[in-house]
């Protein structure tokens, strides 16, 4: 054998034996949500779409609330990419505003449900006695009642002005954690036996500490996939409520109040619903497929997201 074979053998078993580096959880959940490519194509697509909504305005001739006198119904051409409305609004600029305006929305419900949820479903369990009991007749009593009809009846009982729509988020909120929560206290009703919690908890640390600082964060992929998909169901839920007159009001207006507004034409002036609609089924696909990729992610059972 040469020296120059040994050294190769030398480097070889020095590289063999050499430790690998560990990954960190949180690398090793974006590697395995980088594998899923539909997850990818759809954080790129609300990248986009948050970009347009932001900064889109910015970019165009006409505003929202802007009128062209010469163009009322006008089909798309080189001064209004998307047409104009019966009023000569933009629908490009009117669809960027109402864009936002839905983002917005389901940002906040899905933070607030969320939240919410979190802390209902996490104390219930941990505290247990009467509070758990009323926690869940609460939840059970939302559960059965006919949210829809009571956002909506709520909604057009507020007082109008520029922060309406503020109600309409803390409607939807209410009405969309109770389901999220009921899952989160079976989840730290296991949580609650582990050494961890019973470590801290004979260390004499207050109920509501040890719910934050050591439930909770376990129970942090659960929390993270339910705030992603209450974004899907926040945009719908305010499409829905917009399309039947119950959601945002105008002089403002969102994707919901759009459509509801285009449908009425659709089938003689069909610009003015599909732009918005467009929108609104991209925006929705992509949210539910970032939570999709976040749940095989976050979920070390599960084979959608490659071997780590």
């Amino acid at each position: 054998m040469s020296a120059s074979d040994a050294t190769e053998i030398e480097t070889l078993a020095a590289a063999a034996v050499k430790p690998q580096r560990r990954l960190s959880r949180g690398r090793l959940i974006l590697r395995r949500f980088v594998r899923n490519k539909t997850a990818v194509v759809g954080a790129i697509g609300i990248v986009l779409l948050a970009f347009l909504a932001i900064f889109g305005s910015y970019f165009l001739y006409w505003k929202f609330d802007d009128i062209d006198t010469n163009a009322f119904l006008n089909p798309p051409d080189s001064a209004h990419i998307l047409g104009t409305t019966q009023a000569g609004r933009d629908v490009l600029a009117l669809t960027v505003r109402g864009l936002g305006k839905s983002l917005l929305i389901g940002l906040l419900v899905a933070v607030l449900s969320t939240s919410i949820a979190a802390l209902v479903g996490a104390s219930a369990a941990y505290l247990g006695g009467w509070y758990e009991r009323a926690a869940l007749w609460v939840i059970d009593l939302l559960l059965v009642v006919p949210s829809f009809f009571l956002i909506a009846i709520a909604s057009r009982g507020a007082p109008e002005g520029d922060a309406s729509w503020l109600i309409l988020v803390v409607l939807l909120a209410i009405f969309a954690w109770p389901l999220s929560a009921r899952v989160v206290r079976s989840l730290t009703l296991s949580i609650r036996e582990r050494e961890y919690v019973q470590a801290a908890k004979f260390m004499g640390l207050p109920s509501f500490r040890i719910i934050l600082r050591h439930i909770l964060p376990n129970a942090s992929s659960l929390l993270i996939i339910d705030a992603t998909l209450n974004v899907g169901y926040a945009i719908l839920s305010e499409t829905g409520l917009s399309y039947f007159g119950f959601g945002v009001h105008a002089p403002d207006t969102s994707l919901g109040t759009l459509i509801g507004e285009g449908a009425r034409m659709a089938t003689t002036y069909p610009w003015i619903f599909l732009g918005p609609a467009a929108v609104l089924v991209f925006l929705v696909m992509c949210v539910n497929a970032v939570g999709d990729g976040l749940r095989d992610a976050l979920d070390p059972s599960s084979s959608s997201g490659g071997q780590a």
